[in-house]
């Protein structure tokens, strides 16, 4: 097989993913589980980048350093790292990492609640700095479902095994889960840096004409000021504050407003347009529902 050093590879099956690293074919065609150690990085190298068709769900014992903000930690007790289908990740530096790793297509989760459930995981769109930091008894835990798992795919297919594997890889999302929320209290000065930076890209946003004549600021451009993807950024600040990008971005848009309002003759259709509203209705609808005045009532009860 071609590969291009150039070009992201990209994994269409599991069989292809268990051949490239030198593993045995898979016992299902649409979930496997691996160790870390058993995987061997192909004789004919690998592009950088890599993509698959399904979702990676992996333990590293070692990570090493992470960058989170503007600073680095060290992440001696590993942790879990998280790829959604369609997503890029870097190519394994090297094989010398103990852990365990879940591929798990997402046809195998057809007619379960939890093929719609998996996309509403946060974590699912980390960055490659971004791994989910577990202790050494979470470990254990962890590993306890990861041998359930492991033991279930060994064993003889049976009726059951396939609400066995999903239920069990269900539980390692929800502990997950719970460890991701704890991370941002974990990370609290580095991400009190991020809201800091988060609060300044909508202060520079709304005083600059020019790109409020573009529209109004949208979630992704504002997590891609900041490097971290919008589901990540939204959860942060959904942890730390109670609200979520979309509502900072709304609160700005009224607090920007206010202040247009009690200090200029501008009518409010020429304040909406300013702030980026392509319909003065829109603006109009919502002021409303975030002060439960429309604009013209709050100019003339502030003066």
């Amino acid at each position: 097989m071609k590969i291009y050093p150039n070009h992201p590879h990209k994994f269409l099956s599991l069989s292809e993913f268990h051949k490239m690293f030198g593993l045995p074919k898979p016992e299902h065609p649409l979930v496997s589980f691996i160790c870390l150690e058993d995987m061997t990085l192909p004789a004919e190298e690998l592009p950088e980048n890599l993509v698959l068709d399904f979702y990676k769900i992996a333990y590293k014992d070692t990570i090493g350093s992470a960058k989170y903000g503007q600073h680095h930690y060290d992440f001696g007790e590993g942790g879990l790292v998280f790829t959604a289908p369609g997503q890029v990740f870097e190519k394994p530096k090297n094989n010398k990492t103990k852990g365990f790793l879940i591929l798990l297509h997402p046809d195998f989760l057809l007619s379960y609640p939890l093929a719609k459930k998996i996309k509403q995981y946060g974590f699912f769109s980390y960055s490659t700095d971004e791994a989910l930091q577990v202790s050494e008894k979470e470990k254990e835990t962890l590993f306890s479902v990861f041998k359930i798992i492991d033991e279930e795919l060994q064993s003889r297919t049976d009726y059951f095994s396939q609400d066995v594997v999903i239920s069990q890889i269900e539980l390692l999302l929800n502990y997950s889960s719970r460890y991701y929320k704890r991370q941002f209290i974990t990370f609290k000065a580095v991400n009190d840096h991020r809201i800091e930076k988060f609060e300044k890209v909508l202060e520079s946003y709304f005083n600059d004409n020019e790109e409020l004549q573009k529209g109004m600021p949208t979630v992704q451009n504002v997590a891609d000021h900041l490097n971290v993807s919008a589901s990540y950024l939204s959860d942060m600040l959904r942890s730390l504050t109670g609200f979520n990008i979309q509502q900072h971005i709304h609160n700005k848009v009224i607090e920007t407003a206010k202040e247009i309002l009690s200090t200029t003759n501008l009518s409010v259709s020429e304040i909406a347009y300013h702030m980026g509203f392509e319909y003065p209705q829109s603006f109009t609808r919502l002021f409303k529902s975030k002060t439960n005045q429309t604009p013209v009532e709050f100019r003339q009860s502030f003066n």
